[in-house]
């Protein structure tokens, strides 16, 4: 395909063929956001031909602007741009659908079977090779997002406000958006260099999303649908099990994920992870470690591990219900408060989008959460590795992981050793998600019945 075809004016397209190109890239998108938006672009933009280049460029440009997984949204927006809300809809679902029936069944197994021994065995080397995974991503990141010495700043003092001092993510990303601004105002330039900055698909009239309805009343009439329905369902639970029982307690703090966690899937990984296991209790560090390994190995979103979180959450605290079905409700009302914010962050935003990325100051304060975003996830992969690495690892109560605990436990060679084929493979040979996971889960059985 070259790039006069790629390029050339957008075919028109049916609801229904819509629909079945978007089941088929939810049923592909293996890969994380990287993956899943080279997908898009190879089918919406380079096969199909329903959207042009520079237009694709500007709907990502905005989806990275937005909390939440960059990938899912850009489905939705350009659902949205060629066939309105109910397109919208239909794309943002069928990204979505596939994995989460499929990471329903995996976390139901893991509930159920994780503690038998060959199983345990496997989780070993997937969780060493999930190690190998963040790595590789905090340096992608780190290379697109860490172009200028303000920019380096900014990620380390997030890595150190988490790590050293235990500052909660969602007041890391404000302070570094506030950071932002102030630098704009000092400094024009001190943010300049990748991030949020214009791109090219920013110029042009092809760029510009078709504005369907703009004002205060497109904003009130969005507001008026999307709230309660991310609302009601948390509203029923409260009203049918009590204000303080987990459904209602892990709602609320995945709606709070979904409005904060700006910077991708590993950004809200590190959240995740600091909040569910060291606040709530309702992992072990290492079930954190097995539950991204399920998810790399699923079509859609990373951020489908949330749904293992809610799951195992409601499994282990299930009264009245059976554990199962808890489990199945957890499940479920985490996806919904993850991902309703979603479609309304591009319902509400999406004809406004030329003049969001026209202001300079908002500009600045993204690239610097994006910045921010790189220590963020530094400190993930810290965590991670710890936790592979070491039997046990001694933590203050509520509190960071500290390097310099004395107590940090007893050393694991074997999945100090699969952590390293991992990471040769993933970063010397390239070797993809899912040949690593397997490999690494198969050695870790191996290893197991030595």
């Amino acid at each position: 395909m070259n790039v006069e075809q790629a390029t050339a004016e957008p075919i028109p397209v049916s609801s229904k063929d819509a629909a079945r190109v978007w089941l088929k890239i939810g049923l592909l998108s293996f890969g994380g956001p990287a993956g899943q938006i080279a997908l898009m672009h190879r089918v919406l933009v380079e096969e199909k031909r329903w959207i042009g280049e520079a237009r694709f460029l500007h709907a990502l440009n905005y989806c990275m602007l937005l909390p939440g997984p960059e990938a899912q949204q850009l489905a939705t927006f350009v659902g949205w741009m060629l066939h309105g809300t109910r397109g919208g809809i239909v794309a943002g679902t069928l990204f979505i659908l596939p994995g989460a029936l499929v990471m329903l069944a995996l976390s139901a197994g893991y509930a159920l079977f994780g503690t038998v021994p060959l199983v345990a065995a496997a989780f070993v080397g997937i969780k060493a090779a999930v190690l190998a995974i963040v790595v590789d991503a905090v340096i992608r990141i780190a290379r697109r997002a860490l172009g200028t010495k303000a920019k380096l700043s900014l990620a380390g003092a997030a890595f150190a406000a988490i790590f050293f001092l235990a500052i909660p993510f969602p007041l890391v990303v404000l302070a570094a958006a506030l950071a932002g601004v102030a630098l704009h105002r000092i400094s024009p330039g001190a943010l300049a260099g990748g991030g949020h900055g214009h791109g090219p698909g920013d110029a042009g009239s092809e760029t510009a999303a078709t504005p369907r309805s703009t004002g205060w009343r497109h904003a009130a009439r969005v507001t008026a649908v999307c709230l309660p329905l991310w609302a009601t369902p948390v509203l029923l639970a409260g009203l049918v099990f009590g204000w303080g029982h987990v459904f209602v307690v892990e709602s609320l703090f995945f709606s709070k994920m979904a409005v904060v966690t700006f910077g991708g899937a590993y950004a809200v990984l590190s959240y995740v992870a600091q909040q569910a296991v060291e606040i709530y209790g309702w992992l072990a560090p290492g079930e954190m470690l097995n539950g991204l390994g399920l998810a790399e190995t699923t079509p859609g979103p990373l951020i489908l591990v949330a749904q293992f979180v809610g799951f195992l959450a409601a499994f282990r605290d299930s009264a009245p219900l059976d554990p199962l079905l808890a489990g199945i409700v957890g499940a479920g009302l985490t996806l919904w408060v993850t991902f309703v914010p979603c479609f309304y962050w591009i319902f509400l935003g999406a004809p406004y989008i030329d003049a969001l990325r026209s202001n300079r100051a908002l500009s600045a304060a993204l690239s610097a959460v994006t910045a921010a975003v790189v220590g963020v996830v530094l400190n993930l992969t810290v965590w991670f590795a710890l936790h592979v690495c070491f039997a046990t690892v001694t933590e203050a109560q509520h509190g960071p992981i500290r390097l310099w605990t004395p107590d940090i436990g007893t050393v694991e060679f074997i999945p100090i050793v699969l952590a390293a084929f991992a990471m040769i493979a993933v970063l010397r040979f390239r070797v993809g998600v899912v040949p690593v996971l397997a490999g690494c889960a198969g050695l870790g059985m191996a290893a197991a019945s030595l």
